[in-house]
């Protein structure tokens, strides 16, 4: 029989990670279920407790783990309940951890996912801010420890697939990687109209069912362009050679051009345990529980380009990803801030790009010497973007 394979999912009640355990349900014995996480949510954490019996659940705020710990008590579940942020990069390193779900949202995942790297494990990366914030560190922890990168986002999944499972394209013949963008909720709509876009409708993505700061970076179009500097690190591509192409079907997911003029692409259902499927699986393939799909079915697939002028978040991503070093970090810090303020009312959809644009400005391209600066320079990006927030507050009408 052959043994199951030891899993840690980061991020466990998000979309994700919910995603991951309905693919885990579908293919019993195959995996047993190392560690769960979650920030606060414990009546989420706790419910996939009762049905996975993980031997570790973490929370890093310490009210919720103690409300998940009672909880646990109470019903006589075994699993050990471990708190705060360091907890989430035990939990990734654990020797009995056989591949990590590194599914944190934001920056947030950043040092649990390095330590996952750093450990040698599989990573089913599906935290994209990893790499846009630390990529050259990232890169060489997987390299020092003979680790391993399975891309999850389902663009970067889609190139993978399409490099036959493999991540290098030099010596491959590859022209350039071609990312697809369904445009997200806000394709028609007249950029004169952002200032009134309410979070609800930043939100209300046509094609897939993912968290709030994720929609709204499909909405900005700055999802492409941490994808951009994403592709580069994973792929060893320079940032020319990526391309961003809009498909509003949400069905090739993205595409390789060869030097000889072959494209390969990967098209599947805009959902996400495809590529979460294809990632626990590597290299099998196991079943994620959806429907073939019906081809005689499909609507037309169309393709357009992207109009930066009225979506300037992805040109900023872009020349973030040219200017390199520091500068992916700062954009994803003010994009964070940006984001976040956005939701809270506090700044509008307008407004996002200029404040992002903003806090680009206060930094020179230039490499930091360690993980340690780069943390710095997230904290000063953040703190410049909520100043530079502050300061467009109290400008006169």
């Amino acid at each position: 029989m052959v043994q199951a394979t030891g899993l840690t999912v980061l991020g466990a009640t998000g979309s994700v990670g919910v995603s991951t355990l309905d693919v885990v349900a579908r293919n019993p014995g195959r995996f047993e279920i190392v560690a769960l996480t979650a920030h606060s949510d414990h009546e989420g954490l706790l419910a996939q407790c009762r049905e996975h019996r993980p031997r570790y659940a973490v929370l890093v705020k310490d009210a919720a783990a103690d409300q998940l710990e009672a909880a646990l008590r109470r019903e006589g579940l075994d699993t050990s309940v471990l708190r705060g942020e360091q907890a989430l990069a035990d939990v990734a390193a654990m020797p009995e951890t056989d591949v990590i779900m590194a599914a944190i949202v934001g920056a947030a995942g950043l040092l649990p996912s390095l330590a996952a790297a750093r450990a040698g494990k599989r990573i089913l990366l599906a935290n994209k801010e990893a790499l846009v914030m630390s990529g050259a560190f990232f890169m060489q922890a997987v390299a020092d420890s003979g680790g391993e990168i399975v891309p999850i986002d389902s663009e970067h999944n889609a190139i993978f697939q399409s490099l036959g499972g493999q991540r290098a394209c030099r010596d491959r013949g590859v022209r350039r990687i071609i990312l697809t963008a369904s445009g997200g909720p806000l394709r028609e709509r007249p950029a004169r109209e952002f200032a009134r876009v309410t979070p609800a409708e930043a939100c209300n993505h046509p094609n897939w069912d993912m968290g709030a700061k994720i929609s709204v970076d499909s909405a900005t179009l700055m999802n492409k362009g941490l994808e951009v500097i994403e592709a580069c690190w994973l792929f060893d591509v320079s940032p020319d050679q990526v391309e961003v192409v809009v498909h509003p079907q949400s069905l090739v997911h993205s595409m390789v051009e060869f030097e000889d003029g072959s494209v390969m692409a990967e098209l599947g259902h805009a959902d996400m345990r495809t590529p979460i499927a294809y990632g626990l699986g590597f290299p099998q393939r196991i079943e994620s529980g959806l429907p073939p799909l019906d081809f005689c079915g499909l609507p037309p697939l169309t393709f357009e380009p992207v109009d930066t002028d009225k979506f300037p978040c992805l040109a900023l991503g872009i020349r973030a990803a040219r200017d390199g070093g520091r500068m992916p970090a700062v954009l994803n810090a003010a994009n964070e801030v940006a984001v976040a303020l956005f939701l809270d009312g506090a700044i509008g959809f307008d407004e996002i790009p200029g404040l992002i644009e903003a806090t680009l400005a206060n930094f020179e391209p230039g490499s930091d010497a360690d993980i340690e600066a780069v943390l710095a320079t997230d904290r000063r990006a953040r703190e410049l973007a909520k100043s530079a927030a502050q300061a467009r507050k109290r400008r006169p009408a």
